[in-house]
């Protein structure tokens, strides 16, 4: 088949959703009005990521090189690429081929997943993502550089109120006072922990294993102490805590998507060892929903999909029900669920169009392969949260011990998140 039949075939159906127009002009049947966002192949050389049957990642890196391109808005296209059944039919034998290799492509991710999650390798794998630069982040981030999901509480109308409403929801949610130690693992610039000691009065640390954001989380620290104290702000994992160690409150916002579910015991099992007894932990990660779909359904995935590749090496996104089995295994009681799939869907909006919006300094700080993966991956983990194949939650525990359980007055968390003015 020459590049225009592979294209074809592929893009073939006359239910498809979205229009696409070849390197020469020509549009491919049907035809949209021109509201409708168009699928571009800029270059003949992009039909070669049209190989049958068509994938995730060669379709993404053709995007990535800029031979693919999308005429509209981006979240609108993937959106209603993921709506879409597929080609009508493909040539049997090159689907046949096409699903001996995944079968190969699975079978090599599985033995690769053993070696994953190394002390050494996770710290690579955290320094890919986090180390593209503070002044990348900032061209899309709130002004504290948070890198979580906002809270949208009544009266937040910009990204910044909805940041920082999220980060006392935490602190209220831990019931945070003055003079508790409490620890953040994977702090980030650390915004959270200069939130608590400053507004709640505690002895805050801090761990990360990205230099970066540990030199402007030890700054902002020193900003929120007596002038005389030194900012606990480690650059460490949290497999590596002293073991004597202890603190009153844990929070873990964003971190547990790079521990993998095999080693979800091990990791509330330490938290648990490091935390008092009736001690709070407040985990914030993102997870699947356990509906095995992907976010298109009609693309191929062989090698772990394209944010594993080229922005989360080795993540994964274990489901609730996983985390929760892994947390009480290791002490922990169940006290609170609240999911913010929402609330995600807003803010990966806010990043994206902050993102678009100085999409030139983003080509000139990180090169224009990684701007143009970054804007894929907000735009498509926005249609992935959008359609609930993936979610977010905050899973508030406690470790068993310490006496009695006193009841939570859940609607003093909520009360004024964002101040009147």
């Amino acid at each position: 088949m020459n590049s225009r039949s592979v294209v074809e075939a592929v893009m073939s159906g006359k239910d498809r959703p979205f229009g696409v127009r070849l390197w020469d002009g020509t549009v491919l049947p049907p035809l949209h009005p021109a509201d409708v966002p168009t699928m571009v192949l800029v270059h003949e050389r992009a039909a070669a990521s049209f190989g049958i049957p068509p994938s995730e990642e060669r379709l993404a890196e053709s995007f990535l090189a800029g031979d693919l391109d999308v005429d509209g808005d981006l979240v609108d296209f993937l959106q209603r690429a993921s709506t879409w059944s597929g080609p009508d039919a493909l040539p049997a034998a090159a689907v046949a081929a096409g699903l001996v290799a995944g079968v190969g492509a699975r079978a090599g991710e599985l033995l690769r997943s053993a070696t994953r999650h190394t002390l050494p390798r996770d710290e690579d794998s955290i320094r890919r993502h986090y180390d593209v630069g503070n002044d990348f982040y900032r061209l899309f981030l709130d002004e504290q550089l948070v890198y979580s999901c906002a809270y949208w509480a009544p009266g937040a109308d910009r990204l910044e109120n909805a940041q920082s409403a999220k980060l006392e929801l935490i602190c209220r949610k831990l019931g945070l006072r003055p003079g508790q130690r409490f620890l953040d693992v994977g702090c980030g610039w650390g915004a959270l922990i200069s939130h608590a000691t400053r507004t709640h009065g505690v002895q805050a640390t801090g761990i990360s294993l990205s230099e970066p954001q540990l030199e402007v989380a030890r700054t902002r620290m020193r900003s929120a102490l007596p002038p005389d104290a030194t900012p606990d702000v480690r650059h460490q994992d949290y497999r590596q805590l002293p073991a004597a160690e202890r603190w009153d409150a844990i929070a873990s916002v964003g971190m547990m998507e790079h521990v993998g579910r095999e080693n979800l015991d091990r990791y509330f099992s330490i938290l648990a060892q490091h935390l008092e007894p009736g001690g709070l932990l407040l985990n914030h990660a993102i997870g699947e929903t356990g509906d095995g779909r992907r976010t298109i359904p009609w693309l191929q995935r062989t090698h772990g999909g394209f944010i594993q590749q080229e922005i989360f090496p080795d993540s994964d996104l274990p489901p609730l029900d996983l985390v929760v089995g892994a947390a009480q295994r290791a002490g922990f009681e169940l006290l609170e669920v609240e999911t913010l799939r929402p609330h995600y869907v807003r803010t990966l909006l806010e990043w994206l169009g902050r993102l678009e919006r100085r999409f030139p300094e983003a080509v000139q700080l990180a090169g224009k392969r990684r701007a143009r993966a970054w804007r894929l991956y907000l735009a498509s983990c926005t249609v992935t949260f959008r359609t609930g194949r993936v979610t977010v939650a905050q899973v508030l525990l406690r470790k068993r011990g310490g006496g009695e359980l006193q009841p939570i007055d859940r609607s003093s968390w909520y009360r004024d998140l964002v101040p009147r003015s």
